[in-house]
């Protein structure tokens, strides 16, 4: 029995050391591995990430690599608050700027001076709290905030006009040095001219340090200036409209983003990435080196864009010295690669009379938005909608006669005597009988003179599926921002359905005219018009890096009419050359096709929003040449003559652009 029990007592003693081995270990692995994973997070805690300036953006190039925008390099001003540094010493500093250097004050608030005022005057500003706020606020009943903006706004107009302008840009300034995080650098002036710049090395202000940057420079001035965009400076930073958006991609408050038209389109490219910092234990590490911006070639060609511009100046000059262009102020161009959509040169100027001098101010983004109604242009898609129909055939003839309604007044073309028409004359001699007699045949109507009529909308819709199709009336797709899709018509008339035939109606922008002319050239085949040829990957030096994305071709849509009708259209164009209304459009060049239009418009003289001047417009299209298109040209100058006038006299401004433009292609790409 003592053996027994001594056995038992020696198998428990033995479970015990096991039972507490096991523990030991498990305690140990436990506490090991939790040190490791309380290590590891202790290391992510006090791990954070730190970025380096912005890295310069992207250049733009022309379609032959010439820079047209670039970057320069510039001194910024720097503060960055010291720890020995007082509030003292800070309003000291901003007043040694104000003396030393030019700021700019436009965002100075009166806030800003108010509270500045404060920190001047400590004294003065407790006091403006009566003892019973003061009782309230210990008391916990108002906020500490709601001290400040009592004093702040018992400030007087008296107090705050000791202040002269030295006062308030350093107010300005002491606001800039304080705006934000305590431990961020702040941006105190972006570019330092070279006094300023020697002043900040030579007096070594604690707290300061310049810092190189960058700038944009154009080294084609303002040529396609308006078009190009603009970027942000530091200051104003990212949009606030935007902010969400920027933000969720990664930018900073400050950070510079292309504002407008190139430099926002292509923010994504231009934009260079930053240097990545590492703090871990105080020590700062680089992870990840920064890049400039891709580089971003256009499909213009600057020296043709230059010249467009030139010739723009010169002749809108020429045409207000002619007689009845009292309301006419500007004309625009574009011209297209109509085999690819890609755009050689757009521009438009206008001239103003500002306090009686005469200027000529840059109005190319109006090529995006202002819609005007284009004329005779039209005429092709409206042969296009009779051939698709059915209603025409090649060789069918109308005679030239004008149209009257029961109550209206007759519509007739712009001169008499024109006889009978075929398709191609009747585009040769642009006549408007000829559409008008077509339309009422797509209508299904059979015309008399002084008839009553009346039709619903199924043929205008016709119209608008083809000329819709064409371009006319839809987005062009151009890498810009803010395109119009200008003015489409809802009602629907006999005397409507006429008027539209002929570009009398519906309002388009220029560029879906060229939109519209490149799908005739193109044989219904719609392309997106593009300002991009390709995009570069960026590099450390001045050269050009491998090519990221190159501009393809985009077709939008496919026009459902055969091609056979497109050449009978072109055919048309052809004729229109070297027939009276074309003859020397397009300079010296041969083989040429286009189109004149002329619009009855209206204007308002005032700027009172009502439209109340009767006057005529003047559009051109073109393209060269007719076997293998080089380029396509569209040329409009809006209210060139007022139209109650006891002289028809017009400018022929259109032509004398068109046919110097063209002329000048010729010499650069012969």
């Amino acid at each position: 029995m003592g053996k027994v029990m001594k056995s038992r007592l020696i198998v428990i003693i033995v479970l015990y050391i096991v039972s507490f081995v096991i523990i030991i270990i498990k305690l140990s692995s436990m506490q090991l591995l939790n040190t490791k994973k309380s290590i590891a997070t202790l290391n992510k805690l006090s791990t954070t990430y730190a970025y380096g300036d912005q890295m310069p953006r992207g250049k733009i190039y022309d379609r032959n690599y010439n820079v047209i925008v670039d970057n320069a390099p510039v001194n910024k001003l720097i503060y960055k608050k010291v720890n020995n540094m007082t509030t003292k010493d800070e309003i000291e500093v901003a007043y040694k700027l104000a003396q030393n250097i030019d700021i700019k004050t436009n965002r100075l608030t009166d806030k800003i001076i108010r509270e500045f005022w404060v920190i001047n005057n400590k004294e003065k500003a407790d006091k403006k709290i009566t003892k019973r706020e003061y009782d309230l606020y210990d008391r916990r009943k108002i906020k500490r905030s709601t001290l400040d903006d009592l004093i702040l706004k018992r400030i007087t107009k008296q107090e705050l006009d000791k202040y002269n302008d030295t006062d308030k840009k350093a107010a300005y300034i002491y606001y800039l040095m304080n705006n934000g995080y305590a431990y961020d650098e702040k941006l105190i002036k972006e570019e330092l001219d070279d006094n300023e710049y020697a002043y900040i090395i030579n007096n070594k202000i604690e707290g300061l340090k310049i810092k190189t940057s960058w700038k944009r420079v154009y080294p084609y001035g303002d040529t396609l200036r308006q078009i190009l965009g603009s970027v942000s400076s530091s200051e104003q930073g990212i949009p606030v409209d935007q902010k969400d958006e920027y933000l969720k991609n990664g930018y900073l408050l400050n950070d510079r983003v292309g504002l407008s038209y190139l430099e926002y389109q292509y923010e994504k490219e231009l934009s260079g990435t930053k240097d990545v910092y590492e703090i871990k234990n105080g020590v700062k590490k680089l992870i990840k080196k920064g890049k400039n911006g891709n580089d971003v070639v256009l499909s213009i060609d600057i020296n043709l864009q230059k010249e467009v511009e030139k010739i723009l100046e010169e002749e809108i000059v020429n045409a207000k010295n002619e007689a009845n262009t009292e309301v006419y102020d500007h004309s625009s161009v574009i011209i297209t690669d109509p085999k690819t959509g890609n755009i050689l040169a757009m521009a438009s100027k206008q001239i103003i009379n500002k306090n009686g001098n005469t200027m000529i101010r840059d109005n190319t983004t109006s090529l995006l938005t202002d819609s005007n109604q284009p004329g005779s242009v039209v005429k092709g898609a409206s042969m296009l909608v009779g051939y698709k129909t059915g209603a025409l055939k090649f060789g069918d003839t109308f005679y030239d006669k004008c149209i009257k309604f029961k109550n209206t007044p007759q519509k007739c073309s712009w001169t008499s005597g024109l006889g009978a028409l075929n398709d191609i004359t009747a585009l040769k001699y642009s006549s408007n009988s000829y559409q008008f007699q077509l339309a009422l045949k797509i209508a299904g109507i059979k015309y008399y003179y002084n008839m009553p009529i009346k039709i619903d909308s199924t043929p205008l819709n016709k119209y608008k599926e083809v000329f819709s199709s064409l371009g006319l009336g839809e987005l062009s797709g151009i890498d810009l921002p803010n395109e119009s899709k200008g003015y489409k018509s809802n009602n629907a008339n006999a005397g409507l359905l006429l008027n539209y035939a002929i570009g009398q109606y519906d309002a388009y922008t220029i560029l879906q005219v060229s939109s519209y002319l490149n799908t005739l050239i193109n044989d219904g085949e719609r392309l997106k018009l593009s300002l991009l040829k390709e995009v570069r990957k960026s590099t450390d030096s001045n050269e050009l890096g491998n090519i990221k994305y190159k501009y393809e071709k985009k077709v939008l849509n496919k026009v459902d009419i055969d091609k056979v009708y497109f050449d009978r259209v072109k055919e048309g164009f052809h004729e229109v050359m070297i027939g009276p209304l074309g003859s020397g459009y397009m300079g010296n060049l041969d083989n040429t096709a286009g189109k004149t239009g002329t619009s009855e418009t209206f204007y308002d003289s005032n700027n009172d929003n009502k439209i109340d001047t009767e006057t005529v417009s003047k559009s051109f299209i073109g393209y060269y040449d007719i076997n293998n298109p080089k380029f396509s040209i569209v040329v409009s100058s809006p209210h060139i003559r007022l139209k109650k006038k006891s002289s028809n006299y017009t400018s022929n401004v259109n032509k004398r652009i068109t046919s110097r433009i063209c002329n000048i292609f010729f010499e650069i790409y012969k």
